[in-house]
């Protein structure tokens, strides 16, 4: 399984976006997407419609996992681990989603999430071009 980043969600409802046809082809080659209530929760901040979010869950299959203490606890360790930066907080929470779950994190968003990965997450860079 694939977590997308909030990033990639947004592509979903961005007109002309070239995202979206790789997240096409990996609905075409059977890979599963979803995503953490996280990242859910900053896509929700829109600006989109009710339709758009709703057709963005249906993509996702509403595949959107649930936050843990678990992975609060990884958050957390991940926070510290990467020198407690201001801001990065909810980029920690996303990784420590995926990380708990053993699944990969897709995001175009590669600067502020490759720092995870000597820490075990699971990365898939999606170049912005």
């Amino acid at each position: 399984m694939l977590h997308l980043d909030t990033n990639l969600l947004i592509d979903l409802v961005t007109a002309g976006s070239p995202h979206i046809a790789v997240i096409r082809r990996w609905l075409r080659d059977g890979q599963e997407l979803g995503t953490s209530a996280i990242a859910w929760s900053e896509f929700c901040n829109g600006p989109h419609s009710k339709l758009q979010k709703d057709a963005v869950a249906a993509v996702l299959e509403h595949r959107i996992s649930e936050f843990t203490w678990q992975q609060a606890e990884q958050a957390s360790r991940l926070f510290h681990y990467t020198g407690r930066k201001r801001g990065s907080h909810a980029d920690c929470m996303i990784a420590a989603a995926a990380m708990v779950l053993g699944v990969t994190v897709a995001t175009r968003n590669i600067a502020d999430f490759e720092r995870f990965v000597p820490h075990g997450l699971k990365l898939l860079p999606v170049p912005t071009r």
